[in-house]
């Protein structure tokens, strides 16, 4: 059964970092496309990073370049997402989101809320 948790959500101040994991389980985090989602009540859910299977190519989205960090641990079948320098606009529900060759759906975790505030 292919599960996705996510974990690590929370409240901090402006400036503070977070760092959200996303435990899999069904499947390798390494052969499948992995992404981060974000949303706020009344947008889109927005995607914010994601990495490649194999050789974990990473990109994302400008507002979070050069502070939002994903990466995975393959022996864990976890995939991260270091944030640092978080703004009052990085608040959200953060998804992950999984894309396997193997499926003809997408894998979703419930959510963990992030609320940065001072």
């Amino acid at each position: 059964q292919v599960q996705l948790v996510e974990s690590g959500g929370g409240l901090v101040q402006p400036g503070e970092s977070l760092r959200l994991s996303c435990a899999a389980s069904g499947f390798t985090v390494s052969g499948a496309l992995m992404r981060w989602y974000r949303q706020v009540p009344g947008k889109e859910r927005e995607l914010v990073a994601y990495i490649s299977p194999g050789l974990g190519f990473t990109s994302y989205i400008d507002s979070v370049k050069g502070r939002f960090t994903i990466s995975r641990d393959n022996a864990k079948n976890i995939v991260y997402l270091q944030m640092n320098s978080l703004k009052p606009e990085d608040t959200a529900v953060y998804y992950c989101n999984a894309r396997r060759a193997s499926s003809s759906t997408d894998a979703w975790g419930q959510g963990t809320q992030v609320t940065v505030s001072s």
